[in-house]
C-alpha cells in the first residue's frame, strides 16, 4: 500500500500527555472548584484533585473541550460560557512537554510524506502549541474540532486532512495515543497506528491498530519494514 501522508495526533503523541495536562488540570480545579467543590469535579472530570493524573476514563483525553465544559458547568453549577473559558484559556497556554526527539522525528518524516495534525481541541489552540513548540512548519494541515468537520472518533477531520494534503484517505497513516484516534482512523479507512505516550496502554490499542510503538520515533521505521521499496511518496 502506498503511503502519501501521515495524519498525527497532537496531545498524547506529539505531546506527553500526563507530563503536560496533569500541571494544567490542577491550575483549572484551583480556579473552577475552590474548596469542597474540588474532590467532586476532580472526580467528575477523571483526574487526581491533588496531582491532576488522568484516569484511563477522563472525558479531558480524547474529548473535545465542548464536552469537557459541559462536565464542568454541571459539577460545578457554573455557567458553560465560564468555565469553557477558564479551560480553553488553561489549555492555551500550558506549556507542552514534547514527546523524546520531536523535532528531530518530524525531520525525518517529513521526508518521507507530507504531515498532518488532526486533534479535538481547537484549532487556533493547536496551531498556538505547534508554534511555540517550534514544529508548525512541518505540518501542511491542521484540524481542530472547531474546524468544521466533527471530532474524533467520526471519521470527517481525518477525511478533511487528507483533503487538505490533497491525497486519498486510503493512502494516510493515522497516528495517535487514544481508541478515539484508531477507531476514527479505522472509520476513514486509514491504516491506524497507536503510540504508548497518552494513557491508553498496549493491550487498550492493539485490537485497534495495524501497529503500537512506544513513540513516533518509530512509525519510520515501521513504513520501512512493511512497505515495499518505492511506495512512499511525497504526494
Amino acid at each position: 500500500m502506498e503511503i502519501n501522508a501521515i495524519l498525527f495526533d497532537k496531545d498524547g503523541t506529539l505531546f506527553d500527555f500526563d507530563a503536560t495536562w496533569s500541571a494544567a488540570m490542577v491550575d483549572l480545579l484551583d480556579e473552577v472548584a475552590p474548596g469542597d467543590l474540588r474532590v467532586p469535579v476532580a472526580k467528575a472530570l477523571g483526574v487526581d484533585a491533588v496531582s491532576g493524573r488522568f484516569e484511563a476514563s477522563s472525558v479531558v483525553i480524547a474529548g473535545t473541550s465542548a464536552e469537557t465544559g459541559e462536565v464542568l458547568a454541571k459539577a460545578t453549577g457554573r455557567p458553560l460560557s465560564d468555565v469553557l473559558a477558564a479551560f480553553r484559556s488553561i489549555g492555551h497556554n500550558t506549556r507542552q512537554i514534547e514527546v523524546p526527539e520531536l523535532f528531530a522525528t518530524l525531520e525525518v518524516l517529513a521526508g518521507l510524506a507530507p504531515l498532518g495534525v488532526v486533534t479535538n481541541d481547537a484549532e487556533a489552540s493547536a496551531r498556538h502549541h505547534l508554534a511555540t513548540s517550534n514544529i508548525a512548519r512541518f505540518f501542511g494541515a491542521v484540524i481542530g474540532a472547531d474546524s468544521g468537520f466533527g471530532a474524533k472518533p467520526a471519521p470527517g477531520p481525518l477525511i478533511a486532512g487528507a483533503e487538505a494534503l490533497g491525497v486519498a484517505p486510503a493512502t494516510c497513516l493515522m497516528v495517535g495515543d487514544s481508541l478515539h484516534d484508531l477507531k476514527a482512523g479505522q472509520a476513514a479507512g486509514m491504516v491506524p497506528i497507536g503510540v504508548l505516550t497518552g494513557i491508553a496502554t498496549y493491550d487498550d490499542l492493539a485490537p485497534f491498530a495495524e501497529a503500537v510503538l512506544p513513540d513516533i520515533r518509530g512509525v519510520a521505521a515501521w513504513i520501512e519494514k512493511r512497505k515495499p521499496r518505492g511506495t512512499i511518496s511525497k504526494g
